[in-house]
């Protein structure tokens, strides 16, 4: 069995890879990282430590790396020959891996079993998005016979790794991967770790309204308190009881919406807060909260579900203080910073909030939203 796996970095190594590589695929790594791709290929192994309650190390070997830059027929064979195909390059990264995939689904043979795709990124239904710049770049009008096309939610935090790590990946000892399975036809892949499931839907904003709404909110606010780490920020008794009132915020959301039971889904909430405070992911409170303009976007980890709860009458006070902390997060370094900071520099109030968070002036979160984008504009 074969896997071809799109983006080479952390999640690719210590998460996606690994699991892969568990369940006996030869994976195949493709990435545009020259140095990264010539490390993988220059060795035979690499370790996966994983850190927390149950810490324990795992042997990667038996892998393969191409530099779809460099090499991009090569990665057509592989896609040709392939069971699977994944992807964790961030969801913005997905058209450009696209005319690569299109072309090695081409590829393969009449008769072949179909590949499957699936996009593993931190991003509502990503295969969705993949599917669809693939159909726009595929020649022919056979892809439906040759690949499906199944939606996943990942959730395992891997930190900044150690300076002389190489290619060696530390990682968070939790880790969930849920794949729906209607595409699959009755025939999903032996994927030990995988969680399937019949609407992947709940799964995938349960984990981007906890996790991922959480992360960010405690990386903002710890910022702005002056704590180096996100271990440090949930320490702080002030942050963590902000990051409380947003997870309780986005409970209640996804209990009036999905029907999850509500001491079920607050248990979600304490065990992700218990994964923040872990001291052993000493994980940068600019590297979680950076990228703020796609974290604040439309139908992202804030507004999408503060536009949600809005609408429903539903209270959203700890997600639009999250958002204000993100308009004044301004570590170095980040571009989508010096970006936000132009945006809320050049534009009035009404014209940047659209701008910043896809709001409407007729929507019921728009007034709250201006409230806080005015504010940050008076102190610049």
């Amino acid at each position: 069995m074969k896997a071809v796996h799109f983006g080479a970095g952390n999640i690719g190594r210590g998460f996606v890879g690994l699991l892969l590589h568990e369940a006996g695929y030869e994976v195949v790594f493709s990435d545009v990282a020259d140095a990264l791709i010539t490390s993988l290929q220059q060795a035979d192994s690499y370790t996966v430590r994983t850190v927390g309650a149950t810490p324990g190390e795992v042997v990667v070997d038996g892998f393969s790396a191409i530099n779809s830059t460099q090499d991009p027929q090569a990665v057509t064979e592989a896609i040709a020959s392939a069971d699977v195909v994944t992807t964790a390059v961030g969801a913005n990264i997905l058209k450009f891996v696209a005319p690569n995939i299109a072309a090695g689904i081409a590829a393969r043979p009449e008769g072949a079993p179909r590949v499957a795709v699936m996009a593993c990124e931190n991003a509502i239904n990503a295969t969705d998005l993949l599917e669809h710049e693939i159909r726009a770049n595929y020649q022919g009008d056979d892809l439906d016979s040759k690949a499906l096309f199944a939606n996943t939610a990942v959730d395992r935090i891997v930190p900044v790794q150690a300076s002389d790590a190489g290619i060696d990946v530390t990682v968070e000892d939790f880790y969930e991967w849920a794949v729906e399975r209607p595409p699959f036809d009755g025939q999903e892949p032996k994927i030990p770790g995988v969680t399937w499931v019949d609407d992947l839907g709940p799964y995938i904003e349960r984990k981007l309204f906890t996790v991922n709404t959480g992360h960010a909110t405690a990386a903002w606010h710890g910022w702005a308190a002056g704590h180096a780490t996100i271990a440090d920020s949930v320490a702080d008794e002030a942050v963590q009881e902000k990051v409380r009132a947003v997870l309780k915020e986005t409970s209640a959301l996804l209990v009036a919406k999905h029907g999850f039971a509500p001491e079920t889904q607050q248990a979600y909430a304490e065990k992700c807060l218990g994964r923040f405070a872990n001291p052993y992911l000493p994980d940068p409170v600019e590297r979680v909260g950076r990228s703020p303009l796609r974290k604040l976007s439309r139908h992202d980890r804030i507004i999408s579900p503060a536009a949600e709860l809005a609408e429903r009458g539903m209270g959203t006070d700890a997600l639009v203080g999250a958002l204000a902390a993100a308009l004044a997060f301004t570590p170095e370094g980040d571009p989508e910073v010096d970006s936000l900071q132009e945006i809320l520099r050049s534009q009035d109030a009404d014209q940047a909030t659209t701008t910043i968070t896809g709001l409407e002036a007729g929507h019921p979160l728009f007034a709250a939203v201006r409230e806080k984008v005015a504010s940050r504009q008076a102190d610049l």
